[in-house]
């Protein structure tokens, strides 16, 4: 071989070396995750639905991916803390979020906008749904949904319904009823679920509005009574309750939704492992049952499913936030 032959061939090497090596890299990579425990972060106290579900579904998922899986809880700011925590951490699916509804409403209930949904997430996969829903006290004179609209027409503002704070899913799904139902509500934010519902138990509220999970056990007591859900079907653990769509508001829905998302750049073949570990874990009994407890559903699916649905709901809130002009707690 000539010295100019030779020379073209170590060029040529030298040039194509650094991407043979770079294509390698992220393969290897993935043959090695998870090599170390994996973190769920979650943005609501321990004990709570959230809480439940991401224990329940990373039990499931660290059988399946033969590494512990620990949830951290970091609750506060509407969630914010925890979304935080996760974009600052690398992305190597070492660090994820189960996030609910708030991932794509803080964006336009925050200003400035704490994050950018399109720029700083991976979404890996849809966990599961909750239908919201509307309850009254037992001996409520409002005991159908018509009635609540009829009440609510014959005094505009006069019908109370208390949710767990402004800007939460029970709260946006309320305005977007009655923007839909063309009526006017008095809306009563609390700091929280649980005294929401004491409250309504008190008739201090004529109705509230919350995840279908917290109110169950007082409807399985003969307590409270649920007027419809808000979800696209009937709730399985209140399967006598019609829907909104049902009571006369066609294609009506609100849910609060569960899903895991990363930092943005986690390499695809990581996604594509994580996302078949969510997969596995809705098939087993022990989270679907986990999801039913909750009132849910389990929302299995490909990661595109989950990016619609984020952009899908934060077009729609965003939009309905703006609207009504709703702050912050």
């Amino acid at each position: 071989m000539n010295t100019r032959s030779l020379g073209r061939r170590l060029l040529t090497l030298a040039l194509t070396a650094p991407f043979v090596l770079g294509a390698s890299v992220p393969a290897v990579a993935a043959d090695a995750y998870p090599s170390r425990p994996v973190k769920i972060l979650v943005g609501y106290s321990a004990g709570g639905a959230v809480d439940a579900i991401a224990r329940s579904v990373g039990q499931r998922m660290a059988a399946i991916l033969g590494q512990p899986v620990v949830v951290e809880n970091k609750p506060g700011a509407g969630t914010n803390i925890a979304i935080k925590s996760l974009t600052s951490s690398p992305p190597d699916g070492y660090t994820l979020l189960l996030a609910a509804n708030a991932l794509a409403v803080n964006p336009s209930m925050y200003q400035p906008a704490p994050y950018d949904l399109d720029r700083d997430f991976t979404p890996i996969a849809s966990v599961g749904r909750v239908p919201v829903v509307f309850a009254v006290r037992e001996g409520s004179p409002i005991k159908t949904l018509p009635e609540l609209v009829a009440a609510a027409k014959a005094k505009p503002g006069g019908v109370t319904v208390a949710t767990p704070g402004n800007g939460a899913t029970p709260h946006l799904a309320m305005e977007l009823f009655q923007h839909t139902a063309g009526l006017k509500l008095s809306h009563v934010p609390y700091k929280g679920g649980a005294q929401a519902i004491t409250d309504a138990l008190g008739g201090h509220v004529d109705v509230v509005a919350v995840n279908a999970l917290e109110v169950l056990p007082l409807v399985k007591g003969g307590k409270l009574k649920v007027l419809a859900v808000m979800s696209t079907e009937r709730s399985a653990v209140l399967p006598g309750v019609p829907t909104v769509a049902e009571s006369g508001y066609p294609g009506f829905e609100a849910s609060v939704w569960y899903g895991f998302v990363a930092p943005a750049g986690l390499p695809a073949p990581v996604l594509a492992k994580l996302h078949e570990a969510v997969q596995k874990a809705l098939e087993s009994k022990e989270v679907r049952d986990q999801l039913a407890a909750a009132g849910g559903v389990p929302l299995p699916g490909p990661t595109a499913q989950f990016e619609k649905l984020l952009k899908t709901d934060a077009a729609r809130y965003g939009q309905l936030i703006r609207e009504a002009n709703i702050k912050p707690d």
